[in-house]
This record gives structure tokens, sequence and C-alpha cells, in this order.
């Protein structure tokens, strides 16, 4: 009896989750096929019915970020990005740089744990690295008040989120790295306040 058309794709995403997760704790050279695939439940056989190549299952979980874990952890942190307001651009700077989010290693966003991946990554990788980045901007840009360097500050909160968090995650000192996570997460909310002061 053959699978139901929805089986495939329940499959596909439960792989796509399962490798998002390998890849954000040990780095895209060291998650193998068959890796992913066992941590599926999985055979090796079966992922070539879903993808090409280990590539191209890369450059999809880093993609399902936005609208799977991303949402759940947005939701969760009460971020609006259509209808926020300064509020939600306040709530995604306290989520994004928090010590919870910093040690949610399967959980984090890509483009915290993979940065240095991506830069040696496929084109399609990198396209999908970089759609997670310009959402940011545009939550942050949507949400803020209007302004003549409203991009300017969505650009530099996401850069203060996403390189704090970059930085501090790969400090082995724990004091330097949480100063780091620290002052990013009080600069950007400087950032906002002045903007909403103006």
């Amino acid at each position: 009896m053959p699978y139901a058309p929805e089986h495939k794709t329940k499959t596909r995403k439960r792989i796509v989750e399962c490798a998002r997760i390998l890849f954000n704790r040990h780095g895209f050279s060291e998650v193998s096929i068959d890796t992913v695939m066992a941590e599926a439940g999985l055979t090796r056989g079966g992922f070539y019915n879903h993808f090409k190549n280990k590539d191209e299952l890369y450059a999809e979980a880093v993609a399902s970020f936005l609208n799977g874990r991303g949402k759940t952890w947005r939701d969760e942190a009460g971020v609006d990005p259509v209808n926020g307001g300064p509020q939600t651009v306040r709530d995604m700077i306290e989520s994004y740089l928090s010590t919870r989010h910093l040690g949610d290693l399967e959980g984090q966003c890509p483009m915290i744990a993979l940065p240095s991946d991506v830069a040696r990554a496929t084109p399609e990788v990198q396209s999908a690295y970089e759609a997670l980045l310009r959402a940011m901007i545009w939550l942050f840009e949507n949400n803020l008040p209007e302004e003549p360097t409203k991009r300017d500050k969505a650009i530099g909160l996401a850069a203060l989120c996403v390189g704090g968090m970059v930085l501090s995650r790969t400090i082995d000192d724990d004091t330097l790295a949480e100063e780091i996570r620290s002052v990013s997460k009080s600069l950007a909310l400087k950032q906002l306040e002045t903007g909403e002061r103006s």
C-alpha cells in the first residue's frame, strides 16, 4: 500500500528539523547524511527521495528556521513582526540577546550557530542565511518609529544582535562572553530608546 502524499511531506520536515538541530550542534562538515537519517529514524537510502545532496538539505535546514523553530521562539517572546511596533523591537532584542537563547544550542538561530560554515557554503545556503538576516532587518524596520535613519537603525540592531551573540558563543571565557552579550543588548536597547524619544 503506497504512502499518502502528506507522509512524504511530514517525513521531509522531520529530516529537515533533525538536520537543523545537528548542524547547529556540530556544523556542516561534522554531520553526515547517515547521521541525519538515523536521527530522523530513517535509512540513508530514503534521503535521495527528498534531497539531491547534503548541500540542498543544509540550505533547507537554514531556511526552515524562520517559520519553524524561529516562529515558535518569536511567539514565546511575544514578538509580533507585523503590528508590534517598538514593543516588538524591544521584545526581539531582549529575547534574541538573552542567556536562554545563547544556551539553546539546538534551537539557536542559524545566524549565530553557523556563520563560518555558511561563508564557505554554496550560494543556495548563503541565500537562505541572507533571507534570515533580511527578515530580521525587516522586522526591526517595520516596527521602528518613522525617522530618516530607520533602515540604518534596523541594520545596526540586527548587527548588534547577531554579532553580539556570535562573539558570546565563540568566546571561551564565560565572564567575557556574558559581558559581550549584556553590552550588546544594552546598546541595542539604547538605540531603540533614542528613536522613541525623538
